[in-house]
């Protein structure tokens, strides 16, 4: 007779430190699945809809945070209350000032469990005191919802967006489970028109949600987990004790490994999203394929790019200034994003080379060299080639454990760096190799295939959908490790 542990069934419900609610997880799976059942029963009346899917929201966030979620319903309430002050202040002085007590307590919060640390390192090593970090938890998703927050506060303050009339609104505005912890980071006058329209979902949205939960499961659980594992994770981790080449492949590794983990995030997000109704942006758009810094950052993690232009760029004065302005806007910009990234050396470095590499193609582009400008397949390989590189380089950056990690990194590349071991190289690395060409041959293949076979998928029947979808999940069951491989972002 089958026996149930009912102490254990319920022990799944509640949080894990080690085990936060992702969405490759099969607690996911079927967590979502008792969801959908509800959220369809529901689906007609809008205030029960939205209060059940607020509800779970918090909830998700308590699997993924444990009671931290309070941060979120308080930042919610505050933000909420904060910006109906500010529109309904007369006098320009009293909008700036509830604006700027809204920075400061968003900030602050952001502020308190990213760069306390930093700041007490700093204050230690002045003083001349030894540094002992303070047991701070960083709540997964704060920077995320803590930016969208304020960005629904600033457009309020400018003018361009009115309040919402219900915090229940907002509050699934804030809360909404799809893009809670990793984005894409939802503007308030994208989503929330969305929230008071009735429930449909097309047959196009089921299907290319479907799709993109299949992509995103693809990139996460299979290529990007594999990779990291198997190779990228040894070599970083002790990079002098193998070859320049071996260092170089896993660069190239780790360029794809954080394409294929947090685009695989966003494609899951959005294809959820989609089953419920709601349409979020594109938020990666191949972005090696990008023949520019310039363009790179058009097409890599869109919703944090232009939140950082329109809301931290164009504040600073964007290009208005002059053009030596532009280029330290820029390079401001980049500087603080790499910081929003995490309080450490190799962060800021990682954001400044970006500012220098986009205030140097500003100016290049400015030269308009005519040779450069046609439209010529050689210029533009080279261009892409280049560009690639250069993000690759910035990489070593992000993904090293220090900056000293990093430099031993590029020390190999450029000191122990023999080519007669690639054939070596290949034969021993051959499934890492294989899954890496795999990933590469499908980021470049061109964007009217990629239409195509997600149109093909939309129009095949209900059965080949599922049939599909169960295939790509047996397959992660098949290669997934032992531990829980949580997603890189959530560290941000």
């Amino acid at each position: 007779m089958l026996s149930i542990d009912i102490h254990k069934l319920l022990d799944q419900f509640l949080y894990h430190v080690e085990e936060p609610l992702i969405f490759n997880s099969g607690f996911f799976l079927f967590l979502f699945l008792l969801f959908l059942c509800v959220y369809i029963l529901l689906s007609k009346t809008h205030r029960a809809k939205l209060t059940f899917v607020t509800l779970f929201s918090l909830y998700f966030y308590y699997k993924s945070s444990g009671v931290y979620f309070v941060i979120l319903i308080g930042s919610t309430v505050v933000d909420y209350a904060l910006a109906n002050l500010i529109f309904a202040s007369k006098r320009k002085s009293k909008k700036i000032a509830w604006m700027t007590f809204s920075l400061i307590i968003n900030l602050g919060l952001l502020g308190y469990f990213k760069y306390t640390n930093l700041i007490h390192e700093l204050f230690s090593i002045g003083v001349g005191l030894p540094f002992e970090p303070l047991d701070i938890f960083l709540p997964v998703g704060v920077s995320f919802f803590t930016f969208q927050s304020l960005s629904y506060t600033i457009d309020i303050y400018r003018g361009t967006l009115k309040p919402i009339n219900n915090i229940l609104d907002y509050a699934f505005f804030v809360s909404f489970f799809p893009q809670l912890v990793a984005g894409p980071i939802v503007r308030a006058a994208d989503f929330i028109p969305q929230i008071y329209k009735p429930t449909f979902v097309s047959k196009e949205m089921f299907g290319r949600g479907l799709f993109l939960i299949c992509t995103g499961l693809f990139k996460k659980a299979i290529i990007s987990n594999y990779i990291s594992l198997n190779f990228v994770d040894r070599i970083f981790d002790a990079p002098t004790l193998y070859t320049g080449l071996e260092n170089l492949f896993a660069v190239y590794a780790y360029a794809l490994q954080i394409y294929c983990d947090f685009s695989g995030y966003s494609d899951m997000a959005i294809g959820i999203a989609l089953l419920l109704g709601f349409e979020f942006c594109l938020n990666f758009d191949s972005p090696y394929q990008s023949k520019s810094i310039t363009e790179f950052w058009r097409r890599w993690h869109i919703s944090l790019s232009t939140w950082l232009k329109d809301y931290l760029y164009i504040s600073l004065g964007g290009n208005r200034k002059g053009i030596i302005r532009t280029y330290f806007n820029l390079f401001i910009t980049m500087v603080l994003g790499g910081l929003w990234h995490g309080a450490a050396g190799r962060f800021i470095l990682w954001g400044a080379l970006h500012g220098i590499g986009l205030a140097i193609h500003k100016f290049w582009a400015g030269l308009k060299i005519s040779w450069l400008t046609k439209d010529n397949w050689i210029v533009n390989c080279l261009s892409v080639l280049f560009t690639f590189h250069f993000v690759c380089f910035c990489w070593i950056f992000f993904r090293a454990s220090s900056l000293e990690n990093a430099w031993q990194v590029i020390a190999q590349i450029v000191t122990q760096f023999s080519p007669s071991v690639l054939t070596d190289f290949v034969v021993g690395y051959r499934a890492v190799v294989s899954i890496m060409l795999l990933g590469y041959f499908l980021h470049f293949i061109p964007h009217s295939i990629e239409l195509k076979s997600q149109q093909w998928f939309i129009n095949i029947p209900l059965m080949g959908k599922t049939s599909f979808l169960l295939a790509i999940i047996i397959l992660v069951m098949q290669t997934k490790s032992a531990g829980i491989q949580p997603f890189i972002y959530f560290q941000f």
